[in-house]
């Protein structure tokens, strides 16, 4: 029985490697953190591609939008409507102002769809911009505002954002020079500069009062954005703003974060009701002291203000073999002048000081002093206890107001009109890749265009995953811990196969309970085998006596 136990001990354990091996390697397929997934209709959900064919017989088509759309762009045809920018950036040295990073029109460097080509920025160190006029201008009524696109961090990313601008509507809207002070009404995507991670979504808001624009920005998603930066696969990113005043920002279809215009924006769309009065002083006499010193208190007669902290130690004794001739230090007698020493330019030359090699052995060198100890005298200077105040009156702060300021915005949904599409970025990376953008209205349009785009790529890149042999070594560089279990899992079969079929060497207690039961076995056969031969006699015998009796 306690055989088997271990047994099936070494069996779970097993179980629970193997599990633990697993789980590691799918997690590097999934989100680090918990997304909500919306659940699509099932139209987004089918794509043109049948799943079971190769990525070399995958046979590209150019996305078409399949309903009301204000802009779509593939890239497909190259940059037909796209404006490059002439301006320069404000505030900045003249040799980096010029939107001068370069674009290009590429297919993606990895996972390749033959024939399906993207916007790429090329250059490092460099500000880039480049902007398309809408098809139509979008106007925030009664109808969802939807953009949606793709991005791939070929080369990962070190510093820079890969955001749009949705421009606003305006006569002097000019994309010739289109630059970082151009108005825009949104600007949402992914940034990363050093270990932050960010999503922007920001919406300019017009106060109803001044006509000023003020910048709202969404508070930061709860999960992990890290993912989507380093693993150099192709990633959708969705903006979704109702008229209900809500938002939704999504990547890869997944709701990573949402809320409400009115409530989860920072600063708030709305201003206070009231504020402090800016003509209100604390009055000179305010005591805002909850605890004073006690004025009746006296200093005791034998407190000594003088007393040190620290004072030698009168018990301590020199340790035997202390060298107090010897220096700590001595110049070191391998060390040689340089030959370009100039004693009239650097001065008289002297060989650095190395410990003293005698001092290693000792407990000791220099002169010895006393080591310091707390004096028990010591109480620092007198201060008198502190009571609760009498006149304490709280914590001052000024009367409120009504705000002069104040307006409710109770839609602020009804954004400034955008007319165009942006892109106004620095990167200290290159080979950011930009594809298939759209803005609509009806979010089945929006899934069906990135079935047809973002859903191939995903499918050609899956199609390309590697091994899973490969997958457990690029796990193991990220976690060398995983090797451990690695081994174990290779020798469990191994030991499991020695515990269940090699056959167990008998001990000498299995020999004696055998014994015994033999014996006893035959005892029991003997005595029956007895009383059955007793039975027979006196069988034999009366039968005798009845002979005898006739």
């Amino acid at each position: 029985i306690t055989r088997m136990h271990f047994q099936w001990d070494w069996l779970c354990l097993g179980v629970l490697i193997i599990s633990s091996v697993t789980a590691e390697i799918e997690n590097e397929d999934t989100l680090d953190a918990d997304v909500e997934v919306e659940d699509f209709d099932k139209q987004s959900q089918e794509a043109d591609v049948d799943k079971d064919i190769s990525p070399l017989e995958v046979v590209y088509q150019t996305p078409k939008p399949t309903g009301k759309v204000y802009f779509t762009e593939t890239f497909d045809g190259g940059l037909a409507g796209w404006v490059l920018s002439k301006s320069k950036k404000e505030d900045t040295d003249d040799d980096i102002a010029k939107y001068d990073g370069r674009w290009e029109v590429e297919e993606l460097k990895e996972n390749t769809v033959p024939g399906d080509r993207g916007l790429v920025l090329k250059s490092v160190a460099k500000h880039h911009a480049i902007s398309a006029m809408l098809t139509e201008a979008f106007i925030f009524h009664d109808k969802p505002f939807i953009v949606q696109y793709e991005v791939n961090f070929q080369e990962g990313i070190d510093c820079g954002g890969a955001y749009v601008k949705l421009l606003s509507s305006g006569d002097d809207l000019n994309l010739e020079y289109f630059f970082d002070k151009t108005p825009y009404t949104i600007m949402f995507g992914p940034d990363k500069c050093g270990e932050d991670y960010k999503l922007h979504f920001i919406f300019r808001h017009k106060n109803p009062k001044t006509g000023e624009y003020e910048e709202k920005h969404a508070k930061r998603p709860d999960v992990d954005l890290k993912k989507f930066y380093l693993d150099k696969k192709t990633h959708l990113y969705t903006l979704v703003i109702k008229p209900d005043d809500t938002f939704e920002m999504l990547i890869d279809q997944s709701v990573v974060s949402k809320g409400s215009l009115l409530n989860d924006m920072v600063p708030p769309v709305n201003p206070p009701k009231v504020v402090d009065d800016p003509s209100d002083k604390k009055p000179d006499d305010w005591d805002e002291r909850p605890k004073i010193p006690n004025p009746d208190a006296v200093k005791p007669d034998d407190w000594d203000e003088d007393e040190p902290a620290k004072i030698e130690d009168p018990d301590a004794v020199k340790p035997e073999g202390w060298l107090d001739d010897e220096p700590q230090y001595v110049p070191d007698p391998n060390a040689e002048k340089p030959k370009d020493w100039d004693e009239e330019m650097d001065g008289e030359w002297e060989a650095p000081q190395i410990p003293n090699p005698k001092c290693e052995t000792a407990p000791g060198c220099g002169p010895w002093v006393r080591p310091m100890k707390n004096n028990s005298k010591y109480k620092g200077k007198w201060k008198a206890p502190l009571i609760d105040n009498p006149n304490y009156q709280g914590i001052w702060s000024p009367r409120k107001i009504p705000n002069p300021d104040y307006f409710e915005d109770l839609h602020p949904f009804k954004m400034t009109a955008v007319s165009a599409i942006g892109l106004e970025l620095w990167s200290m990376t290159s080979d950011i890749y930009f594809d298939n953008f759209i803005i609509c209205s009806e979010k089945e349009v929006a899934d069906r265009w990135a079935a047809d785009g973002w859903g191939l790529k995903n499918l050609v890149a899956s199609a390309n995953k590697p091994g899973m042999f490969s997958q457990l070594m690029t796990a193991a560089e990220d976690h060398p811990w995983l090797w451990v279990l690695y081994i174990l899992t290779l020798a469990l079969p191994v030991g499991l196969g020695v515990l269940f079929c090699w056959p167990a060497k008998k001990t000498d207690e299995d020999i004696d309970f055998k014994k015994t039961d033999i014996s006893k076995s035959i005892t029991k056969g003997e005595l029956k085998q007895e009383r059955e031969e007793l039975e027979d006699d006196e069988i034999e015998e009366k039968q005798n006596e009845d002979t005898a009796e006739d």
